[in-house]
Order: structure tokens, then sequence, then C-alpha cells
């Protein structure tokens, strides 16, 4: 009886191993590929003087899309980081169990409303109510949306992980809740915190169909202006000029593919090295 128990043990933990290797393998094919494609045709594809001209026709250049992504980036960003962060801190330190629970709820659902619902919803609401019309302040608070519900969860969840004592050391000091956040609990959640951050800049800067509802589009550089102006995007260019039977279009669609990967990559590093210097600072 124990060595069939022990026979049926091994054949469902190898079972288990098999099925879990064979589905990363999956998952890491459909990586390599998709990012090898991109960075071979890209590399091929991209020329130097698509970072100085801007697109027009099926062909030309990026400028008009990197400039415009940086600037619908940075507005949502100014916008997102702030509210997530502080209503992370909220959740994790002083909102009554209740309220965070009915957060945490909304939070999740706000993060699986598809993103295209969320471009519609702006379109009706800041284009067409409000009278906007396709203009980067729209298109960056429909960014906000879809990176809030990431800046506050990885913020409460850096923040729940800071050890209880160091909060009750802080306390036993006489501080106050704000003020044990705000020169104690903060530090070890920092790189938690900024690393959520940064990666709702990236999901944020992959986002194609609310921009479509709420920036339109441009083959022109950003005049910075917040209302009654389209811009253009990096996403925008790789959605439509991959589907145009061009080899002109196709290359800028393969580079502007390239450059978006490059953008967040050295996002990435930067903020991977910042975190190990920030830890060999405090060893």
């Amino acid at each position: 009886m124990r060595t069939s128990r022990r026979t049926s043990r091994k054949f469902r933990s190898y079972m288990g191993w098999t099925l879990a290797w064979i589905a990363t393998g999956l998952v890491l094919f459909g990586l390599i590929d998709m990012i090898g494609t991109i960075i071979v045709k890209g590399v091929m594809s991209f020329r130097w003087d698509m970072l100085t001209t801007v697109t027009h026709g099926y062909g030309g250049g990026l400028q008009n899309a990197i400039l415009g992504t940086l600037e619908l980036v940075v507005i949502s960003t100014v916008i997102a980081a702030p509210l997530g962060v502080l209503g992370g801190v909220y959740v994790s330190e002083f909102a009554h169990h209740r309220v965070a629970g009915v957060i945490r709820f909304l939070t999740e659902v706000l993060s699986g409303v598809p993103s295209i619902v969320i471009g519609y919803f702006g379109y009706l609401l800041m284009v067409m109510r409000w009278g906007w019309g396709f203009s980067p302040l729209a298109a960056g608070i429909a960014l906000t949306i879809i990176m809030l519900p990431y800046i506050l969860r990885t913020t409460e969840s850096s923040l729940t992980q800071v050890p209880l004592p160091q909060r009750e050391a802080a306390w036993a000091l006489g501080m106050t809740r704000f003020q044990a956040v705000s020169k104690v609990t903060w530090r070890p959640a920092a790189s938690g915190i900024l690393t959520g951050l940064l990666l709702a800049v990236a999901i944020g800067m992959g986002e194609t169909a609310p921009l479509i509802y709420t920036a339109g589009w441009s083959s022109l550089n950003p005049n910075f202006h917040l209302l009654h102006s389209q811009v253009g995007y990096l996403t925008y260019v790789i959605w439509t000029y991959i589907d145009m039977p061009y080899s002109q279009s196709h290359a800028l669609a393969y580079s502007a593919a390239f450059i978006l990967v490059v953008i967040i990559l050295i996002i990435q590093i930067v903020l991977r090295l910042w975190i190990n210097r920030r830890e060999l600072s405090r060893d």
C-alpha cells in the first residue's frame, strides 16, 4: 500500500513538473520569437534619419511619434504617480479594513476593464461632452486610468512587506502614522514603489486603443497644447503601418516597435542599476 502511494505521488509530481516545464517553454518560445522578430527586423529597417524626420504618407520618419509618446507618458505619469502612490499609502497605512477592501476591489475591477472601453469612455466624456477634442490631455487622462491600478497595488504591496517592528519602533519614538510613513516606512518600500511606477509607464507606452479615441493622430511634431491638438505616437505607427501594402510602411512599423522596446529596456536597466546601487549603499 505504501509503495503504491509513493509511486502515485512520484507520478503526480513528475507530471506536474513536466507540465510546468512545457508551459514555461511555450511562454519563453513566444516571448523570444516576438522580441527576436522585433529586434532583427527593427534593426534591419531602422535608419538614423527616422529620428529627425516626421511621418508622411506611407513612409518618412518617427520624430513626431517619439515626441508625442513622450508627451503622453509625461502627462499621464504626472497625474497617475501621485494619485497611485498616495492611494497605496492610504490603503496600506490609514484606511479602515472595510474601506481598504472596497478600494482593492475597485482597483481590481478597473485593472480588468479593456483599454478600448476606457478609450471610448474618454472619447464620449472628454473629447465630445467636455469639448476638449482629440488632445494630449484627454489621452493622458485615459492612460492615467489604465496606469493607476498598477501603481496603487504595487505601492500598497511594497508598504505591506515592510516589517511591523519598524513601524512599532517609529511609534515608540512618538511618531504619528504620517511621520512613520514619511520618515521610516517608505525607505525600504521605495524600490518596490518605483518598480510599480515604471511598470505602469511601460504599460501606458504600449497602449493603442485608448489613444485612438482620445489623441487622434498627427504627422506633425507636437505643439504641446493640451487641448484641441492631435498628437502622434509610436503604437499608432505599429498598428497602422504594418497593414499597409508597402515595404516602407513595414520598415516604419518595425522601427517604431524596435524604438519602443529600446525605450522600455533603457527604463528597466536604469531602474535595476538604481535599485542595486541603493541596496549596496544601504549595506
